[in-house]
């Protein structure tokens, strides 16, 4: 009796949920997640950190298609693919990650579609695991800048992978292209979800979980 008890609340509350998703987001949000538990996740994070408040280390774009809100983003391991809101929040340990919802300003309903024709363009393409703009496929933030480079929306800043109060490289970026082979491209023009997230063209939506 407890358990059918419990799986009904836990069904009302995720219906919930989603139709709270479902009137706030619209198309072309961006949406960011915090940090996960893995060395890589956490290597961005001790690099690219900002406050506690916009603290993230995956984004994507959001679209409203049949009634339902799904997510374009390129992840590590999967490349560039579309999912369910719920398959971006939930974790493999079935906990949710803490994600906010920001909104491009001064931006027309045209130049959001052609973002999001654009997103499926690019379905299948590989995840970029150098962080190297002019290496194929995309990582997170490289992606949604894709999307949204003839607006000038976002803009490139030279990358770094030291970590800012030891001035040392994070070991996480190290045995990252240590098995990739090549240098850390410190300084290179890149992107990552925190700047982004600073952006003046966004304007901060909602706090999702």
């Amino acid at each position: 009796m407890f358990k059918k008890k419990s799986l009904f609340v836990w069904a009302f509350i995720t219906l919930v949920i989603s139709c709270n998703q479902k009137s706030i987001i619209k198309n072309g949000d961006i949406i960011f997640r915090g940090a996960q538990s893995s060395e890589l996740s956490e290597a961005i994070n001790e690099v690219t950190q900002t406050e506690e408040s916009t603290n993230y280390t995956h984004m994507g774009i959001c679209a409203v298609e049949d009634g339902e809100v799904v997510v374009y983003h390129s992840d590590l391991g999967k490349g560039v693919v579309r999912e369910s809101i719920k398959a971006f929040l939930l974790r493999k340990d079935d906990n949710t990650y803490k994600t906010d919802v920001y909104r491009i300003s001064n931006i027309t309903s045209s130049q959001i579609d052609k973002a999001i024709q654009h997103a499926k363009d690019l379905l299948g393409k590989p995840y970029n695991t150098t962080y190297i703009f002019e290496d194929e496929g995309y990582y997170c933030s490289e992606y949604i800048y894709e999307l949204f480079k003839e607006d000038s929306i976002f803009q490139l800043e030279p990358m770094t992978f030291k970590n800012p109060e030891t001035n040392s490289f994070h070991k996480g970026w190290i045995s990252h292209y240590e098995a990739l082979g090549i240098e850390i491209p410190e300084g290179k023009l890149g992107c990552n979800p925190n700047g982004m997230a600073n952006s003046d063209n966004l304007v901060f939506i909602s706090h999702l979980q």
